[in-house]
């Protein structure tokens, strides 16, 4: 299927690796030029070479922590220098630490709103007006199966990345006859750091093995294994592409069949 995103521009958050990179290689190798950013600029540099040689499409890297108002300031104003305008934002940030309710102060609650919520506001804020005048735009956050079917021990997550589902279903009602789309991916239990991560920290805190944890996760799953990351980046790809222009609002899942309920 041509996604028709050929000469189409796109800022990618945290894409030096994981989920992130991996919707940005797709979009490169359909032909969209990139901004990526994240808080590792070693790590990122590596990215850009990465796509920028595999695809031949044009990459600008931008180092900054999304956390931080500098860090989403910077991020909005290069892409916008680079590629003239934005056409696809991906909302993307590391996931809140895990932990119980007792287990977080409000500090950590602030740390959390400004990462995952904070950066998808004000880096869509930064590019809506200029989709606004072009009258086409694709707005892509990526949250997780949190939003749906709360895990355990991840009270930050399922929180916060709940709010950005809210202000993602508010906004697509309001930017719907501008041409411009605005939906969230649900990423399940993927390949990624972030969850060998996860089930190293609750393989510590039960006193099992890590591959204990991931094959109970495994085992949750109905098509029982983990996805990979490219399996979850074709979901995003086609949602920010001409061919999807009469779907918004929605929250997909790509998770194997994970999530149990109706909707």
């Amino acid at each position: 299927m041509d996604l028709e995103l050929k000469g189409k521009t796109a800022l990618v958050c945290a894409a030096s690796r994981g989920l992130g990179l991996a919707v940005a290689k797709e979009l490169a190798q359909e032909g969209v030029a990139l901004v990526v950013c994240a808080r590792d600029g070693e790590v990122l540099a590596r990215a850009r070479d990465e796509i920028a040689g595999a695809t031949g499409s044009r990459v600008h890297a931008v180092v900054a922590d999304l956390s931080t108002e500098a860090g989403v300031s910077a991020v909005a104003t290069q892409a916008l220098s680079h590629l003239g305008h934005v056409d696809i934002l991906i909302n993307n940030a590391g996931g809140p630490p895990s932990g119980t309710f007792e287990s977080f102060g409000w500090d950590d609650w602030q740390r959390a709103v400004n990462l995952t919520l904070r950066s998808a506001v004000e880096l869509t804020r930064a590019v809506l007006p200029g989709m606004r005048e072009r009258r086409w735009g694709r707005v892509v956050n990526i949250t997780s199966i949190t939003v749906k079917q709360p895990v355990q021990n991840l009270v930050l997550s399922n929180s916060i990345r709940a709010a950005v589902t809210g202000m993602a279903r508010t906004l697509a009602n309001e930017v719907a006859r501008d041409g411009i789309t605005v939906n969230n991916v649900l990423p399940g239990y993927t390949r990624t750091d972030r969850v060998v991560h996860l089930a190293k920290s609750n393989a510590e805190r039960e006193g099992v093995a890590a591959d204990e944890v991931l094959g109970r996760i495994e085992r949750q799953i109905p098509m029982g294994r983990l996805g990979e990351p490219r399996e979850f980046a074709a979901m995003v790809a086609f949602l920010a592409s001409p061919r999807a222009s009469y779907i918004t609002g929605q929250s997909v899942a790509v998770d194997g069949g994970w999530i149990q309920s109706l909707y």
